[in-house]
């Protein structure tokens, strides 16, 4: 009866002309009382036998669940008061969740009101925009307040002031509050902040600074090397942050080895570049180590974490040939948007056709298709999987709708076309159409030619920028967007106009990764000391200084075995081989399993803190990894013990090579003194200080 009784208003004239709309006035009340939230009944099983759509997505699911669910008992059409919605919201009855809705407030008042006009859902309105302004504003210190003010336009063409049905959500409840009622935004700590707005299924960001100093400062007069310099700067005098120094040339020559060829510069390298006077020496450096074999081996070691490059189960051969035709990819230099198509439309023998390998890397059309969205994108559609995402555009069509381009692949070792392959869309329970995602579904055949079309087009918003910053956290310790698999608009990057400029110098340059990576280098942000000043030490965002970051496990164990001379014997591969140069990250090894090996069951972003966690620390002070290498006979130290070379002599050697510098006043002073109080023991004594100089953190860093 119930269920009848509300067919007959939705047929009914006056129904028709209902003043309160389900999709967008009913919807907006409860996702600002928090009722489909994760945490409550927007949760995949609901709570208490009540389930909505994740922040209303899906409205239809909605009405049904309130209107016609438990016999049509969440809404009283003869007195809207008794509705469980109402006296559930408003804690009148026991509710779990407890009270949501002030009984007297608008949000019940909304409800009251649809009820009475006999819940219905007869409207098909739509929001085409949301937006927050300002957008984004500048405080001149904490307790400082902005008044956001939320517009929604609607597909009648009205415009409406949304703000007290709008969620405002600080990223950092402790840097700012917003209050719920009024939408007043109080600073409560410096630095940059942003919160996210919601309303209906749009989100966007908006950005609260308050400058980390209450002293301005004038960076007119710090060198600008290209577009880089000018909006790092832009942001560092915004928040009120002074640059430290530029690093001297060793730092410099230590960090851009390291950065571009995963090696610490000889000494013969050092003393050409320290006694270089030409001012344009930097250019040269970059140049040469760009067009380097060593830049080529290092960098296919960073991007086959990317890729997962890993052999399977009995089978080391698939991995071996997509590692090789990625190192030729990098040493032909072919444009990134070039790979990515080879990668996502290939086929084949993954014996001989290398990268065909990459639909050996996950198993399934879904894993696929967030491999590759994370990749290529720097999206997680996964969070579509079960839902709409939450903080992003992606629905489930579109994560499904990939994952069916994905399903018309057979895996194995012979990748090829099965256009009879699908999967099931959860909420249709019938086989999903493949989409491009947030573009256009396509037919049945193979999809992705198209999808790495639309991908690598120049004016694609996803692809460049992802590349990019990949590239900028390689070279500058953090990423403008983290995650860098997470750009999203609710994710905002720190500096989102240089995100915007590398993307579309990345492009103009023919997606030439090496162009990106000489760009950054060049740049005096690049260029500073990782030394912070009192007035920045507490800045690891925003480049006013450079962000030391740890070495990887293999850089490191290359870098051990450079200095003392001892160096790793991998299982059929010749001794002296580089531990970058690996293919596989199952070669047995020992010390690279100590340092932290990145097995690439996941992609693995260089540098991350995973390298240095504590069975690393303790194995580097205490266990044989070291202590072997530098008493071996074989090793650099006794070899110059035997030779008889002074002790001050192999101190400032190891000096040069561990750290690309001569110990300071400071330092030499203290290792004679040392030598002085144990000239009974000179060689315990010096392979204490070569120890201690291979666990520092000046070592073990790119610094």
């Amino acid at each position: 009866m119930h269920a009848l009784l509300i067919m007959m208003l939705a047929a009914s004239p006056t129904a028709n002309h209902t003043s309160i709309d389900f999709d967008t006035r009913v919807i907006p009340v409860l996702t600002k009382a928090g009722c489909n939230t994760g945490a409550c009944h927007g949760a995949a099983a609901g709570r208490g036998e009540f389930r909505l759509s994740l922040y209303g997505s899906d409205p239809e699911f909605d009405h049904r669940s309130i209107a016609f669910e438990i016999e049509g008992r969440r809404v009283n059409l003869v007195n809207p008061d008794e509705s469980l919605l109402l006296l559930k919201a408003t804690e009148s009855i026991n509710h779990s969740g407890g009270p949501r809705l002030e009984f007297e407030g608008s949000g019940v008042e909304v409800l009251r009101q649809w009820i009475h006009e006999g819940a219905v859902r007869a409207s098909s309105a739509s929001l085409n925009r949301f937006a927050v302004q300002p957008g984004s504003t500048v405080l001149s210190g904490v307790n400082q307040t902005v008044d956001l003010r939320a517009t929604a336009e609607f597909s009648g063409g009205e415009v409406e002031d949304v703000t007290k049905w709008t969620v405002f959500k600080p990223e950092d409840t402790a840097a700012v509050e917003v209050d719920a009622k009024t939408g007043t935004a109080t600073a409560i700590r410096r630095g940059r902040h942003i919160v996210v707005a919601r309303f209906l299924d749009h989100v966007v960001p908006i950005e609260i600074i308050v400058p980390l100093s209450r002293d301005s400062v004038d960076l007119d007069d710090e060198p600008r090397t290209n577009f880089v310099d000018d909006h790092v700067l832009r942001m560092l005098e915004v928040l009120s942050l002074p640059t430290s120094p530029m690093a001297d040339d060793a730092a410099f020559l230590r960090r851009v080895h390291l950065d571009f060829t995963g090696r610490l510069p000889t000494r013969s390298e050092q003393d050409r570049y320290l006694h270089d006077v030409n001012s344009r020496k930097v250019h040269s450096l970059v140049n040469r180590l760009l067009s380097s074999d060593e830049f080529t081996e290092y960098w296919t070691l960073r991007f086959a974490k990317l890729l997962r490059i890993r052999s399977q189960p009995g089978d080391t051969t698939a991995a071996s040939t997509y590692h090789s035709w990625l190192k030729r990819q990098l040493d032909e230099q072919i444009p990134y948007d070039q790979i990515a198509r080879s990668i996502l439309t290939s086929s084949g023998d993954t014996y001989e056709v290398g990268p065909a390998g990459f639909y050996r890397t996950v198993a399934g059309p879904r894993e696929q298709a967030e491999f590759a969205s994370e990749l290529l994108m720097g999206a997680r559609l996964r969070c579509a999987n079960c839902h709409n995402h939450p903080l992003d555009r992606w629905t489930q069509d579109d994560y499904h709708g990939l994952a069916a381009i994905f399903a018309k692949v057979k895996q194995g070792r012979f990748v090829s076309v099965a256009l009879n392959g699908e999967v099931t869309h959860p909420r249709t329970g019938e086989a999903a159409i493949p989409r491009i995602p947030g573009d256009r579904y396509l037919g049945n055949g193979d999809g992705r030619a198209k999808f790495a079309e639309w991908l690598t087009r120049p004016d694609n918003p996803y692809f460049a920028k992802a590349a990019v910053n990949r590239l900028w956290k390689a070279m500058m310790g953090r990423g403008l967007v983290e995650s860098t698999d997470d750009l999203r608009a609710t994710n905002p990057a720190t500096h989102p106009s240089l995100l915007n400029d590398l993307a579309n110098d990345f492009v103009a340059n023919g997606y030439d990764l090496r162009h990106t990576l000489r760009t950054i280098a060049l740049s005096s942000a690049y260029g500073r000391t990782s030394r912070p000043l009192p007035e920045n030490q507490s800045d690891d965002r925003y480049y006013s200084h450079t962000l030391s970051t740890p070495l990887d496990p293999e850089v490191l164990a290359d870098a051990i075995a450079d200095v003392t001379g001892v160096f790793e014997k991998f299982p059929d591969y010749p001794l002296g081989t580089r531990a970058v140069s690996l293919f596989d990250p199952k070669i047995k090894s020992e010390m690279l399993a100590i340092l932290g090996q990145c097995s690439r069951e996941d992609s693995c972003e260089s540098n991350g803190k995973k390298n240095g966690g504590l069975t690393q620390k303790l194995h580097l002070l205490n266990g044989p990894l070291l202590n072997h290498r530098i008493v071996a006979p074989e090793g650099r130290l006794a070899k110059l013990i035997k030779e008889g070379k002074a002790s001050d002599e192999i101190i400032h050697l190891f000096y040069r090579l561990a750290l690309c510098r001569p110990p300071s006043s400071a330092e030499q002073s203290f290792w004679r003194d040392q030598l002085q109080k144990n000239e009974d023991v000179p060689k315990a004594l010096l392979e204490d200080f070569v120890w201690s100089l291979l666990t520092c953190k000046e070592f073990v860093t790119n610094h």
